[in-house]
């Protein structure tokens, strides 16, 4: 997500670097160039009119026009104005204070609901909760049944609605069924509509009103651009709501559903689920998030997911033949393998910087997760000589390892010439972002 966004913010910043200083002038272009940038990512007129205010007038106030480093300073303030919109300070874990806590979760059909409630109860799992989902969904033929193999895949009961039962009293008797399960939270998958309507918004009112929540959060889907900013206003309108969840960050949309949702409907952006995988949810970090739509990345997202895939001895030691270049097609095998326990590739690519030796990233091109498995079944098919000396593959060698590995010799090629590319970019790394992410 937000790579057509980035690639204009990059554009605008590098005209601004090549400047020896900047006039007023080459200020109003950058913003102008900004702003067209932000309205065709789909973000709200009126965010992007107050966001690039507070840009101008921070960078007209703190005199960047005279500054020794102009460009860094304004990149800077964009940065620091569009964490603002987003939401100023990281987001904070749910409020769970009753006995038991509830958690009612609201959005228009085709959202992802049903699949966050997993994610989220496996969260609060994690964390030493014990939740229970509720299947309120009557409206959607076979939602119950959706969120049912969703429990099963994370490992929670799910409480289903008896055959006639209102979803008013399916939400009073889940308090009473938690309970005495003993469990503790309460995470109530409510009824979508194509659009907000009347009758939804009733329904969940009425729920609400039955259960009293201690956090009602409306779940997003920023794939949908304007049309999630303007159905969480109407939910906003009705319910009291206390945070909002984007989902399918890892997506190609836009970009203008989390650059505009907090801003106008004045509560925090709460989590972001940014894959698939059941543990594909985070916590909400506005200053992460600006970084990334400027193309600066999130390392530390990203070492936070490393400390979890990757063994520490096997970094060091990756780190050390870096270091030394000795970076082998082994190597890239076990680190393939390392990485996909990271998540999403691509989500994984998009959390470093475009700026320094990381540029080399934008010549990989697009990750396909099934050509990731070609790669390594070409590796294997390679001798432990040829793998750690691949200059030495012939026509005759490679011939043989795309029939051992069941691909063509055009894929043979294509994996030596990304090697050699991402051997020349381990190289300008050196080693360093491994050792800082396990504190060596």
């Amino acid at each position: 997500m937000f790579e057509g966004l980035s690639e204009k913010f990059q554009e605008v910043f590098r005209r601004l670097r090549g400047e020896g200083r900047i006039t007023p002038e080459d200020l109003s272009s950058a913003l102008k160039q900004i702003r067209l940038a932000l309205l065709e990512a789909d973000v709200h007129f009126r965010v992007v009119k107050e966001l690039l205010a507070r840009v101008e007038a921070r960078a007209l106030g703190e005199k960047v026009l005279e500054s020794l480093s102009p460009a860094q300073q304004v990149i800077a303030i964009v940065r620091d104005e569009m964490a603002a919109t987003l939401g100023g300070e990281d987001a904070r874990e749910l409020r769970l204070d009753g006995a038991p806590a509830v958690v009612l979760l609201c959005g228009l059909q085709g959202s992802g609901k049903t699949t966050t409630a997993g994610k989220l109860g496996r969260r609060l799992a994690g964390r030493g909760r014990y939740p229970l989902l509720v299947a309120a969904d009557l409206q959607r033929a076979a939602a119950v049944e959706q969120l049912v193999q969703v429990g099963r895949a994370v490992e929670l009961p799910v409480l289903v609605p008896d055959e006639g039962e209102p979803v008013v009293e399916l939400a009073r008797r889940s308090l009473r069924e938690a309970r005495e399960r003993g469990r503790d939270v309460v995470l109530i998958d409510t009824a979508g509509r194509l659009h907000v309507d009347q009758a939804l918004m009733a329904e969940i009112r009425a729920v609400a009103d039955a259960v009293t929540p201690d956090e009602i959060l409306y779940v997003a889907d920023a794939m949908t651009g304007q049309d999630a900013v303007r159905s969480a206003q109407e939910f906003a309108r009705v319910l009291p709501l206390t945070g909002v969840l984007l989902t399918k960050l890892d997506g190609d949309a836009r970009g203008g559903a989390a650059l505009s949702v907090r801003e106008v409907t004045k509560v925090p952006i709460r989590f972001a689920g940014v894959g698939e995988k059941p543990e594909d949810l985070e916590l909400f970090s506005p200053a992460r998030m600006a970084s990334r739509i400027l193309g600066m990345g999130d390392v530390l997202a990203l070492i936070e997911k490393a400390q979890q895939a990757v063994d520490a001895q096997e970094a060091e030691r990756l780190a050390e033949r870096l270091t030394k270049s000795e970076f082998t097609l082994e190597d890239l095998r076990d680190q393939l393998k390392a990485v996909r326990r990271m998540g999403p590739l691509r989500g994984v690519l998009d959390a470093l910087p475009r700026v320094g030796p990381m540029k080399g990233l934008d010549k990989l091109g697009d990750v396909d997760e099934k050509r990731v498995v070609r790669t390594a079944a070409i590796i294997d098919s390679m001798t432990p000589q040829e793998r750690r000396a691949p200059g030495i593959l012939n026509a005759g060698r490679k011939r043989r390892i795309a029939r051992g590995s069941g691909t063509s010799v055009q894929e043979v090629n294509q994996l030596l010439k990304q090697y050699l590319q991402m051997r020349k970019l381990m190289k300008g790394l050196r080693g360093g972002w491994l050792r800082k992410a396990f504190g060596r």
